[in-house]
């Protein structure tokens, strides 16, 4: 999954800087409200609203709107909404599985909204459990490499769960067990490791090839689900070679 990865990285890099920017700040947002709202606004007593933070505050994430979103979520402040995650299933070109990840508080926008994107890029939605079985749940970390070498990293966190450690280039990407997630990042707060980002995530057991032209079209999908309020997150099996990451640019 290695060119997969590279191009998430690579999307999220730009996507700070870019026109996208307001976009990827409230789903950030909306991802330390319910955090809060599930655990509590005390981040050293709720990891999950720990990385929610953190992640917001890498992407810079003014601090005001991180301690806004915290009190919404935690009911000190008035103003919360209901979020509900709700995920649907799909296939874009080329055959390749999505699962896609809703936090909504208003279903029938959010399914409206999905569909609309799906056959407007080439997509078809898919029964619920016919794409689901493709992925597992995983925890991933993101690392950035800076002086840090593999070696290092992976005495850090294989004892905490990690099972594997991928290059991607500038960072590296850390793969546990869902479970272990927190126990890994934990390892890497003691060993005076930063990271981007921890984040548990659904990886494919199988992924389909994409050339040049197949990689245009499943990334246009992509983007215009991501470009909705509503969707969180996108997960598909493809993979792309660094070769036709060049030619897509």
């Amino acid at each position: 999954m290695s060119g997969h990865s590279k191009w998430a990285t690579t999307k999220h890099k730009k996507a700070v800087i870019d026109a996208r920017r307001g976009k990827m700040f409230a789903k950030l947002i909306k991802n330390i409200e319910v955090a809060a709202r599930t655990g509590g606004g005390d981040p050293d007593g709720n990891p999950t609203l720990y990385d929610a933070m953190q992640k917001a505050k890498k992407s810079s994430v003014p601090n005001d709107n991180i301690d806004r979103a915290v009190k919404r979520g935690s009911g000190a402040d008035a103003g919360g909404a209901d979020y509900q995650t709700i995920t649907y299933e799909g296939y874009g070109p080329n055959g390749v599985a999505l699962l896609i990840e809703c936090l909504t508080d208003n279903r029938n926008r959010a399914a409206t909204e999905v569909r609309t994107a799906m056959t407007r890029n080439g997509g078809t939605m898919a029964d619920p459990g016919s794409v689901a079985y493709l992925f597992t749940r995983k925890g991933v970390i993101i690392v950035p490499k800076g002086e840090l070498t593999e070696d290092e990293l992976l005495l850090a966190v294989l004892d905490a769960g990690a099972e594997e450690v991928n290059d991607l280039g500038e960072s590296f990407e850390v793969v546990s067990e869902a479970g272990d997630l927190i126990a890994v990042r934990t390892a890497l707060r003691d060993a005076g490791i930063d990271y981007d980002s921890a984040d548990p995530t659904f990886l494919p057991s199988m992924s389909v090839q994409l050339d040049a032209d197949a990689a245009k079209k499943v990334f246009r999908l992509v983007e215009a689900l991501e470009d909705s309020d509503e969707v969180q997150n996108v997960y598909a099996n493809f993979d792309v070679s660094d070769e036709v990451m060049a030619e897509v640019g």
